[in-house]
């Protein structure tokens, strides 16, 4: 299983201080949205050239112009982008196709996505679904019996990611289990007093 830090909410150069104590030390760099709306593409930009030992993921969370949006985002450097998967079918498909022709990785966010929409999303094979629970719901995350649960109904998906709220425990308890691909971890690591050492803890406590 990967490790995927989120970088939210802060100064962007608060962002390019963190990314270089952490290039290296996790498997993939989130610029997370708030960046993006903060900076556009020269948060994307700055990241990518201070960061050389890690994949990048930009959440744009795409939702319309999905081949444009995508072509951006590769452009200045990201490995990974999002869209989200609420978007139409016709969005969907734009953005795949440039990941493909980049070849680079489209992850889908299954924010609020009803059970009945996801079948038809399954004709992306390459993408990453992303089990996103939203930071503004106030109930907490089970994350192991989410993906349990999703793997139950969608069990031909295979390539999955969770995000909100996740903390060590969880993130074992997600490698023991050995069906996530990334597990997605923001202010664990990101606002803690010693990210290096945060993110040391979570890598090694994923290693199953």
């Amino acid at each position: 299983m990967k490790l995927q830090t989120a970088i939210d909410r802060v100064s962007l150069e608060e962002a390019v201080a963190l990314v270089r104590q952490l290039d290296g030390q996790t498997d993939i760099l989130e610029i997370g949205t708030s960046l993006v709306k903060d900076y556009g593409n020269r948060a994307i930009e700055e990241i990518r050239a201070v960061l050389a030992h890690t994949e990048l993921l930009v959440d744009l969370k795409t939702i319309d112009e999905g081949a444009y949006e995508f072509r951006q985002g590769y452009r200045y450097g990201g490995d990974i982008l999002t869209v989200m998967g609420a978007a139409s079918y016709d969005t969907l498909k734009a953005c795949y196709e440039v990941a493909q022709e980049q070849k680079k990785t489209m992850m889908i966010d299954l924010l609020e996505v009803a059970d009945e929409k996801i079948p038809q999303l399954t004709d992306f094979e390459e993408a990453i679904f992303a089990l996103h629970h939203s930071i503004d719901r106030k109930d907490k995350l089970d994350a192991v019996a989410s993906v349990a649960a999703f793997h139950e109904k969608f069990p031909t998906i295979n390539r999955l990611a969770i995000a909100g709220g996740i903390d060590l425990k969880q993130a074992n308890g997600l490698a023991q289990q050995g069906l996530t691909e990334i597990v997605i971890v923001g202010s664990k690591i990101a606002k803690a007093d010693h990210p290096t050492e945060a993110v040391k803890e979570f890598m090694e406590g994923i290693q199953q």
